[in-house]
């Protein structure tokens, strides 16, 4: 390549899921709600985690950093394409191209190494249920979220900075709606045979082992649940993990589709719609698969919106105004008879008054 027909660029274009221009409302609008209903409902999460004590177990503390992934991780693009949108503009400067692909992949590595430690967690509790609350003690859950970051900021870090050394062309549009690495590098004029090589490496580590992690997990899990003589038991047990199989079943699913799908049609839209399905409908489904599929989610949903419900806040005004009223009127009202039922000298201090009063009274009369 001649060096004439490199530039030293300072923004990409974002071709989008469609050019034609009566399709940008409602894409702004669906996307819009999709990405409102993901940071609601993971948030909602959080919220439920954090304030229900019942929720304080390694479980649930795995699931609210899911959740709190899942929102970050779906921020890194979404709002992006919606100022794309709104602003008619596809412009994406290079400084914030590099940015963007770099916090996606830190945030999908994240997303994957906490499912691959849910569905350790779910192995101990199954296969080993009498040390889990040893095994699974806060200090390791600790050092297993730790790791994860670690992890996936090194991942990212590697490879955003392997990027950076790429020069690039004049054709600089991206045939999606956000930076995507594979995409980004594709469109570089430089050797891209590091870049490669580093991103193979990265899924076949990052991505291929977590996934056999997983699997072995669960394979476990089925041994284990298979040895429960009664059906109540093998039920009980298998709810436990229900909603994360599902989480793991669409993420995985949705990922091998859209990168097996790309590779056999050659389609840049296709795969771009097909992407969406992993960055945002997945994120998205997760507040509902956990909340209609978990017994212990939905009690807790239950008492944190009666906390927080206008019912919620009329009963508690109820309970204030009726506590007021005790101690500002009823109090002051039995004072008196509580003191002269209840005290002998009041009584005959009372009768004696009393009785002077009508003797005098009777002597006037009379």
């Amino acid at each position: 390549m001649k060096a004439g027909n490199e530039t030293q660029i300072s923004q990409f274009l974002l071709l989008g899921l469609s050019e034609e221009p009566e399709l940008q409302p409602f894409l702004f609008g669906l996307f819009l709600s999709m990405y409102l209903v993901t940071v609601l409902g993971n948030l909602l999460i959080i919220l439920v985690t954090i304030s229900d004590c019942h929720l304080h177990t390694p479980m649930y503390f795995f699931l609210s950093n899911l959740s709190f992934i899942d929102i970050c991780f779906v921020s890194t693009t979404v709002p992006k394409m919606l100022v794309n949108i709104q602003t008619q503009s596809r412009v994406i400067t290079y400084a914030g191209c590099i940015t963007q692909m770099c916090f996606f992949i830190f945030f999908a590595g994240l997303d994957i190494f906490m499912l691959t430690v849910m569905a350790f967690d779910r192995f101990v509790a199954i296969c080993h249920p009498l040390h889990y609350t040893v095994t699974m003690n806060p200090r390791l859950c600790g050092l297993l979220v730790l790791a994860s970051w670690i992890m996936s900021a090194l991942n990212s870090s590697l490879q955003s900075l392997i990027v950076l050394r790429l020069s690039f062309c004049t054709d600089l549009e991206i045939p999606h709606f956000f930076c995507e690495l594979n995409q980004v590098v594709h469109l570089a004029c430089s050797d891209t045979f590091l870049n490669d090589m580093v991103m193979y490496l990265a899924s076949a580590l990052l991505g291929g082992g977590p996934l056999s992690g997983i699997l072995y997990s669960y394979s476990k899990i089925v041994s284990s649940i298979r040895g429960i003589s009664s059906a109540q038991g093998k039920y009980k047990a298998f709810s436990t993990c229900a909603s994360h199989l599902s989480v793991v079943s669409l993420f995985y699913g949705t990922l091998l589709g859209v990168y097996f799908s790309s590779a056999a049609t050659h389609n840049s839209h296709s795969s771009a719609a097909a992407s969406m399905m992993y960055t945002v409908v997945t994120p998205m489904l997760n507040p509902f698969i956990y909340s209609l599929r978990n017994k212990d989610i939905k009690r807790a949903l239950v008492r944190f919106l009666w906390r927080k419900t206008l019912k919620g806040s009329i009963f508690l005004q109820l309970k204030n105004a009726t506590a007021s009223v005790m101690y500002m009127v009823v109090t002051p009202m039995l004072n008196p008879f509580i003191y002269s039922l209840r005290n002998k000298d009041i009584k005959r201090a009372l009768k004696n008054s009393l009785g002077g009063k009508l003797e005098k009274g009777q002597l006037s009369w009379g």
